[in-house]
């Protein structure tokens, strides 16, 4: 087992890896950037270095610079978490390169199942349900035309090389088709480099179906259930669940073995995530593979009793599966929100600031994957989310019950989060009885109900006269002063140990 692993992420995925490499005892190695120097994930790792980049997001994502901080340091292994460079084949290429194990796939996985329209070719070959589109790129617009007609209206077109919904356009006149394609063009390129956009069939009222899997390096593949991720806002997903209350046992062991099979056909090892859409009639498509640790993993792991970063860990050592198909029990239900620092009520724009008080709900049933405490302040550099609410019951309405709970014992004070959104979403009858898809924002939410719930701040209010009284009380206490990091550009690499 190794005995050291450095988290190339910040924040809520990042102490996430830790509390995993603790349970194993393994040292863990924070890299931070300047502006992440007070953040909780820094103080909570054994050691920490501060990366140095005229950016914050940069300093992340420079892979020269991490493995060099991982080879002084002593580190064995890299975890990529979630974003940044998590799926990217050529950091996963660079740590072999460089004698660091990469806690995840190797770069010909991430490589392949990371160009959508090479995924979808290399899916229709080993025989996995795509929507049906088409993968090429517009030469001829009269020719592009043509295959939308065939395909059938609405149509959608998506970036190659995208995701989080950027470069994706929904058209569904024939007369909207080129304007809408040089528009998903221009986002592709500023986003992500690249121009390529492809067509697929829009999947009218789909349900977004996951079915997340693990493969060792010994042949040994296992499908974890499945997590319904429907209600999204701007194609990103806020609420995730597990199981999803619509699939039957039949349906669930066809998904999972067409999910193996997609695994196998890229040769994957480690945690991934075979996403699929379902649409009314239950027929499932699919519509790409995440090759990392997915956001929602909580979910899976409270119904399957397993820890998937632990897990992850444990295959890139070299370990075989401790498991086999057979023994993977599903037990209740799981549902998981996003705490997003965003107004609702402006389209979900981000709105930031420091966070003058904070309360995490506490209960049987009840967990919280954060990052954050009172004080922090939420960058403009970064995805906006702060932290995600898990609740587990023994079926899907005790697990609700439990969300509504937590929800409203929940207490962010200093900006607008999407918490009030949250309680009306688990109060809504649509959303209690199951008979949502990927639509219900756009479609079925009543953002008014949302406005009266905001009118009335009266326990924000008595939250914050009890913080206040606290500090006032606590004024003359003399904090710790912070140690000193020391600085990365000027070679001065002495680990600083936080324990």
């Amino acid at each position: 087992m190794f005995k050291k692993i450095l988290i190339a992420n910040r924040g809520e995925i990042a102490i996430r890896i830790m509390q995993a490499a603790k349970c194993l005892n393994i040292e863990t190695v924070a890299i931070f950037h300047e502006v992440d120097r007070e953040m909780p994930f820094v103080h909570f790792a054994d050691y920490a270095y501060q990366l140095q980049a005229e950016t914050p997001k940069s300093g992340y994502l420079d892979i020269d610079q991490i493995i060099e901080i991982a080879r002084t340091c002593g580190a064995e292994a890299i975890h990529p978490g979630y974003g940044f460079l998590s799926e990217n084949g050529g950091f996963s290429q660079a740590c072999e390169d460089a004698g660091v194990k990469f806690i995840g796939p190797k770069a010909h996985a991430i490589t392949v199942m990371g160009s959508k329209t090479g995924a979808r070719e290399l899916m229709l070959k080993a025989g996995v349900p795509i929507v049906p589109g088409y993968n090429q790129k517009a030469t001829d617009m009269n020719e592009f035309k043509r295959k939308a007609s065939e395909i059938g209206y609405p149509v959608l077109l998506k970036a190659a090389a995208g995701g989080g919904g950027k470069g994706m356009r929904l058209v569904e006149r024939e007369e909207d088709l080129i304007e809408n394609y040089e528009g998903a063009q221009r986002e592709a390129i500023k986003s992500f480099g690249d121009d390529l956009v492809y067509m697929e069939k829009y999947v009218i009222n789909p349900k977004h179906i996951e079915i997340q899997i693990l493969g060792d390096e010994h042949g040994n593949y296992v499908y974890l259930g499945e997590r319904d991720c429907s209600i999204q806002r701007r194609h990103q997903k806020v609420i995730e669940e597990a199981p999803s209350n619509i699939l039957t046992e039949e349906i669930r062991q066809a998904m999972g073995k067409v999910a193996i099979d997609a695994a196998k056909a890229c040769g994957y090892v480690n945690a991934g995530t075979i996403e699929f859409l379902l649409d009314i009639n239950k027929n499932f498509y699919f519509l790409e593979m995440n090759t990392r640790l997915q956001v929602e993993h909580p979910v899976t792991e409270i119904i399957c009793g397993l820890d998937l970063a632990v897990e992850q860990i444990k295959i890139a050592a070299g370990y075989p599966l401790g498991f086999t198909q057979e023994d993977v029990n599903l037990q209740g239900h799981a549902i998981e929100c996003r705490i997003y620092a965003e107004d609702p009520l402006e389209n979900f724009m981000p709105d930031l600031g420091a966070i003058d008080y904070l309360r995490s709900p506490v209960g049987r049933g009840v967990r919280v994957d954060g990052g954050i405490e009172t004080g922090t302040e939420v960058s403009m550099h970064f995805d906006p989310m702060l932290a995600k609410l898990i609740t587990w019951g023994s079926n899907r309405e005790d697990a609700i019950s439990k969300m509504i709970a937590a929800l409203k014992d929940y207490r962010v004070i200093g900006f607008n989060t999407i918490i009030p959104f949250l309680i009306e979403v688990m109060e809504d009858e649509t959303f209690r009885n199951g008979y949502f898809d990927t639509g219900y924002i756009p479609n079925h939410f009543d953002f008014e109900k949302l406005k009266q719930r905001r009118i009335a701040p009266e326990e924000e209010l008595t939250a914050v006269a009890a913080f206040l009284f606290t500090k006032n009380e606590n004024k003359n206490v003399v904090k710790d002063p912070t140690p000193k990091i020391n600085n990365w550009k000027a070679n001065q690499l002495a680990i600083r140990n936080l324990n």
